[in-house]
């Protein structure tokens, strides 16, 4: 997979955790991903095909949607998911914004809450990118691909 096409989720995801939740970002190498999670998917298509899956896990979930509404969460409830979705959402719109200046012409679906990682995930070629926090690690998995002509 070309870095022009991860570079702008990489890029996106730390601008939106510094604006929002003033929370730095760190790339790590590793990542177990086996807490409970809430998982958002969305749909890409375009010049580039495929899909974008957000990981969170639990603990980030929570705070991330006590900072963005200043109310305090214990559990992963519609609302804690839906805030999931919208920020999965602002991170896709602004990826594709840069990758509209590589000249790529793309669009997302609306965001998807999951109750399972999605079925097929191992059957593309994936690009897993780890980001820590101090609350967890968001994972996001990256299955793009050019769509031929």
């Amino acid at each position: 997979m070309k870095a022009e096409y991860v570079n702008p989720f990489y890029q996106a995801t730390i601008q939106v955790f510094k604006l929002m939740l003033d929370l730095d970002l760190k790339r790590v190498l590793e990542a177990d991903g086996a807490d409970s999670q809430v998982i958002v998917q969305l749909s890409v298509s375009g010049d580039l095909t495929g899909t974008i899956t957000y990981h969170f896990p639990e603990e980030m979930a929570l705070k991330m949607v006590q900072i963005m509404s200043g109310m305090e969460f214990n559990e992963l409830d519609s609302f804690v998911t839906s805030a999931l979705a919208e920020i999965a959402n602002i991170i896709s719109g602004n990826a594709m914004s840069n990758l509209f200046e590589r000249n790529y012409r793309c669009d997302i679906s609306p965001p998807q809450v999951l109750t399972s990682p999605p079925e097929g995930l191992n059957t593309v070629p994936t690009l897993r990118l780890p980001l820590e926090t101090k609350w967890g690690t968001l994972i996001i998995n990256i299955a793009l691909r050019e769509t031929p002509s």
